[in-house]
């Protein structure tokens, strides 16, 4: 499957899974590693950098910004592989009172 196939599924299963939600496919050319979707679900927000499969390539700068944009918020590389995992990981970080994921908390 290709990435963009994948991608129009997952936007698909996003928003039967959050109806309310504003799903964005970002511009690549616009920025380069910024993540490919923004969800924004009510006062909450989240981004996705979609592959293809687990072990497609990283393009420059897509680590940096996923792993940014976790910080700010909710941010992930996602692949058929780990797709539920990273769905309900949003999920429970939406319902959270606090924006910040602990997916992937660190100590400064």
């Amino acid at each position: 499957m290709r990435e963009n196939e994948y991608q129009s599924k997952l936007i698909k299963k996003i928003k039967e899974r959050f109806p309310d939600a504003i799903v964005l496919k970002n511009d690549p050319n616009y920025k380069q590693g910024i993540p490919d979707l923004t969800i924004l679900n009510g006062n909450k927000w989240a981004a996705l950098e979609t592959k293809r499969s687990e072990d497609a390539s990283h393009r420059p700068n897509q680590d940096y910004y996923v792993d940014k944009m976790n910080k700010m918020s909710f941010s992930s590389f996602i692949f058929p592989e780990n797709e539920q995992e990273v769905l309900d990981a949003m999920e429970r970080s939406f319902q959270r009172g606090s924006r910040r994921s602990t997916r992937s908390v660190r100590s400064k």
